[in-house]
């Protein structure tokens, strides 16, 4: 066991705050000088308010036991506004200063002002959050000049999305044409329906135009629905009634927001600082007493008309400006509390912007580590970066075990060695150290197709996990030991009439038909077909950014940017669609509003690469059949296929790119949902 772990209790793991200096020297490397706190923990929880409840507020805890929710109404307020916090900045060692807008409310961590924090909901609720925009109202982005729908604009202005909540998207509910500006404050409700799937979805800005510059600001956070809804005979349940331990509370839960902050710092002619300077591919800097903002699309224009350094937002920005990938607001940070043999669920929440993660779990070697190593770990460049994780982690990811997508419970556990996220997706995985001892989180190579960024990306750092002592897996398998233990919850925790079918299913392989979130769309149920191809045009100059449909030769047609005053698809309530969709330039991640979609097929010219073959190495491999809300629709060879069903809710929403630049530049249309007129087509809207 790594000397850092053998002279400390469990308790004191917990307790304490691990600094830079100190996980350099549970890893053997020579400190760097620096003492800041990256001890990682789950974001800071919302007090919600339960006027009536005999709880009263509630900063929920994830391990408390499940107390059914007698449904009713929850409350949380957050002010707008920037907030001054700093952050961690590896490469050189020190906390950078930063100036973001935020929310501000309730259970916010004042150490990491800009990191939202976990709203917790019950299937029944009535949920009420009040936001108050507090930022100025002096917005020169949303002045004369600034009148063109898809160039960005109204930095200040904002409103709120619900992503992934299937919940009504008109009037004060999930509704993101609503334009909350400065000095307002108004209430969003959000009727959570009783039979609304448990799972992991998230919250954050969604006016066009100030989107992407809002989300990488931090104003994002994660929110949970909690099930308590055990299965029965005919009737699926929430798998949080399934894991649990011996005494009823929840298997350990990690909530990992992971962001991307492109925080810069700017120089008398108004351009992003660079080491070294004047070089469009250095890595951004702040000299000391600095602070770093997020203010503009764009880089300044010299007199000759050029851009005058990079951009902050656009394609390979993220990558050129060495800035790292965030979770819960820490850089590299230490995650303490784990023991062999205990499974955790890790609810992994991608709220960035640009950049794809490919999230993995390694041993770190037992050998002393050269001295050289420290330079590596301030790494800025990719190949610096991949070679600390080369020296400091073993090179092979343990097993995890894929629960649900995009909050959408699987029909079975799914063994898998990392969690490839794109932006907006989400992924609750089972993860069981077997051994104790420090462990990295590595971020791992993918190739310039399987990236949002379409740059090849190269292993790097995110985090490290100090296990202690405990248990063990007794020599079995991820796989085996899972199924042990769900075996062992099934049989203390599920009722008698359903029980032993619960046992035989995880026994059979690991399967959880009994919690399924929706039940699987048949080719008999479709009703009507849609098309959907994304393309930038990048035959001018800013390019054009796309959205259209499919002919039959799959050629795209009717490819436009958004127009906020024209509704694009008009969709029957009660109706249920099949959907072929492709990308015909780049790749793009697809997020549609209210209703998820499910998987039929995902074809490389005619093969199927979705399926559970164990020879399947597609980077699609295993999602036949799978539920989600956002989907990364890549590879002019590839065809995407997708089914819906359009139920319970009527009204305006929208369906995008989840790169939000590209969507703040015009890659969204507007969808309709409208009563059916009772001969085959849709009643006549008042709009």
């Amino acid at each position: 066991m790594p000397k850092a772990l053998s002279q400390v209790s469990k308790g004191t793991i917990l307790r304490r705050r691990l600094t830079f200096a100190a996980t350099a020297a549970c890893l053997g490397l020579p400190s760097s000088g620096a003492a800041v706190e990256q001890f990682a923990d789950n974001p800071p929880t919302a007090t919600v308010e339960r006027p009536g409840s005999a709880a009263g507020p509630m900063a929920m805890s994830p391990e408390a036991p499940l107390v059914p929710s007698a449904g009713g109404e929850a409350f949380w307020a957050a002010t707008i506004d920037y907030v001054d916090a700093k952050i961690f900045n590896p490469r050189t060692g020190m906390e950078d200063k930063v100036r973001l807008r935020a929310y501000q409310g309730p259970g916010v961590d004042p150490d990491y002002p800009f990191v939202a924090p976990t709203i917790s909901l019950f299937p029944g609720e009535t949920f009420r959050i009040t936001l108050d925009n507090r930022l100025s109202a002096d917005d020169s982005s949303c002045g004369e000049g600034h009148n063109k729908s898809n160039e960005p604009h109204c930095f200040n202005s904002t409103n709120l999305h619900a992503h992934g909540l299937w919940v009504s998207p008109s009037g004060n509910s999930d509704n993101v044409l609503l334009r909350i500006n400065p000095g307002v404050k108004f209430q969003y409700e959000y009727n959570i329906p009783a039979d609304h799937p448990a799972g992991t979805y998230w919250y954050h800005p969604h006016l066009h135009g100030s989107t992407a510059l809002q989300v990488s600001s931090g104003m994002a956070g994660a929110l949970i629905i909690r099930g308590t809804r055990l299965p029965s005979v005919g009737q699926t349940g929430d798998v949080d009634t399934l894991l649990r331990h011996e005494d009823g509370t929840a298997f350990h839960e990690r909530v990992v927001l992971l962001q991307q902050i492109p925080y810069a710092c700017y120089d008398a002619s108004g351009r992003i600082k660079t080491d070294p300077p004047v070089d469009d591919a250095g890595a951004w800097v702040c000299d000391q007493g600095e602070t770093g903002t997020i203010e503009r699309y764009g880089a300044p224009v010299g007199s000759d008309g050029q851009p005058i350094g990079p951009d902050q937002f656009g394609n390979g920005i993220w990558k050129a400006s060495g800035r790292y990938t965030t979770i819960n607001g820490r850089t590299i940070p230490t995650f303490a509390g784990a023991t062999a043999g205990r499974i955790e669920r890790w609810r992994l929440i991608h709220a960035g912007v640009r950049d794809s993660i490919s999230l993995g779990f390694q041993k770190t070697r037992p050998a002393e580590i050269a001295s050289a190593v420290s330079a590596a770990y301030t790494a800025s460049t990719p190949e610096e970066r991949a070679a600390f994780v080369d020296q400091v982690c073993d090179g092979t990811n343990i097993a995890q075990h894929a629960l649900a997508e995009d909050g959408h419970t699987r029909d079975r556990l799914v063994e898998q060695t990392k969690s490839t996220l794109h932006p907006g997706y989400r992924e609750d995985v089972l993860v069981v150290f077997p051994t104790p001892g420090i462990y990295c989180i590595v971020d791992g190579d993918l190739p310039a197709t399987g990236t949002a960024s379409q740059q090849v990306k190269s292993r790097q750092l995110l985090g490290f996990i100090e296990v202690g002592q405990g248990p063990g897996t007794g020599g079995l398998s991820a796989a085996a030991y899972l199924k042990q233990e769900l075996i062992s919850a099934a049989a203390r925790f599920m009722p008698p009439d359903i029980g032993q079918t619960v046992i035989a299913d995880i026994d059979q392989g690991l399967l959880l038909s009994a919690f399924q979130s929706h039940r699987a769309i048949e080719p008999q149920e479709v009703t009507g077909k849609q098309t959907l191809a994304f393309r930038i045009d990048t035959s001018v100059s800013p390019p054009n950014f796309q959205i259209g449909s499919l002919d039959e030769k799959d050629a795209g047609v009717d490819l436009r940017p958004y127009d906020p005053a024209r509704v694009d698809r008009v969709l029957r309530l009660g109706g249920v669609e099949e959907w072929r969709m492709k990308s015909l330039f780049a790749g793009h991640p697809f997020h549609i509003h209210v209703n998820p979609f499910q998987i039929v097929e995902i074809l490389e010219g005619t093969k199927d690469v979705s399926g559970f073959e164990p020879d399947n190495k597609s980077p699609y491999a295993r999602l036949k059949g799978v539920w989600k809300d956002t989907l990364f629709i890549s590879g002019s060879n590839r065809t995407f296929v997708l089914r819906t069903r359009y139920q319970r809710y009527i009204g305006d929403f929208v369906l995008h790119c989840h790169i939000l630049d590209h969507e703040d530049q015009g890659m969204m249309q507007n969808v309709r949902i409208a009563l059916p007129d009772g001969h085959g087509g849709v009643a006549p809207s008042h709009h």
